[in-house]
């Protein structure tokens, strides 16, 4: 039988370039600061949670730090998101990768705040006219 055990953000920055495990903790620094924000540890990811649900999601990698968000829209191309796919009829998932610090400009960090107000339940307030998504 093998024994589970229980993964830490310690284990995902072992073994990261120097570089990324700081730029990954300027992105927790950043996430953290919004507030009623915990973290929830696996093996695949560091996963950002709100008061209602998980909103973000961040680790270094030998590329920089991946991660995602969930928005209430598909954001416009930029070349930080990797991939941006319905996630459920009210959410988006944006799947990112950021190489420097220059990636956390004023714009990034507006979508971090999106995001986290998904986490604390916003999306569950907006309802279309009809109740349907458009």
């Amino acid at each position: 039988m093998t024994e589970s055990r229980e993964w830490t953000v310690e284990d995902h920055l072992a073994g990261a370039p120097a570089e990324h495990v700081a730029l990954y903790r300027r992105v927790e620094e950043l996430l953290l600061g919004l507030g009623d924000v915990h973290q929830s540890v696996s093996r695949t990811t560091i996963t950002f949670v709100g008061t209602r649900r998980g909103f973000a999601g961040a680790r270094p990698t030998s590329r920089g730090v991946r991660g995602y968000l969930d928005l209430t829209r598909a954001l416009p191309e930029d070349r930080r998101l990797t991939n941006v796919s319905p996630y459920t009829a009210r959410l988006f998932v944006h799947q990112y990768l950021l190489r420097d610090e220059g990636d956390l400009d004023d714009t990034f960090v507006g979508w971090l705040r999106e995001a986290h107000a998904v986490g604390q339940g916003a999306h569950l307030a907006r309802r279309p006219p009809g109740g349907r998504t458009p």
